[in-house]
């Protein structure tokens, strides 16, 4: 049975994605169609603060960190909702201004498609 899901891209994410390093992209791109097929990559977890079907790509590249946020559950297809690289230093914990950012993109998306 062909996978008829597919990954649709907030345009500034996409932006964002394309600046990161190739073999960044490479890995990040291999943990989205894993998404497609109904699964969950390693380095994806669950930001439960958003609900259910929205996760983050984490990836240690050299001494930077990059994180990638999708949603599966908006409609058919896997959402990228933003693309950053992190700079913080404290912790492991996404930024607050990242996460009003994803919050406000989910309710944006979810109202655009309605």
């Amino acid at each position: 049975m062909m996978n008829i899901r597919e990954i649709s891209w907030i345009k500034q994410a996409r932006k964002d994605f394309l600046k990161f390093p190739e073999e960044v992209q490479i890995q990040i791109r291999t943990a989205l169609n894993i998404a497609l097929q109904g699964e969950k990559a390693d380095i994806a977890k669950p930001l439960a603060m958003f609900g259910s079907g929205v996760f983050e790509i984490a990836l240690q590249y050299r001494s930077d960190a990059f994180r990638v946020v999708y949603a599966l559950k908006i409609d058919q297809n896997v959402w990228v909702i933003h693309a950053f690289q992190k700079k913080s230093k404290k912790g492991i914990q996404t930024p607050k201004p990242d996460l009003d950012l994803i919050k406000a993109r989910i309710k944006e998306l979810r109202k655009k498609l309605k």
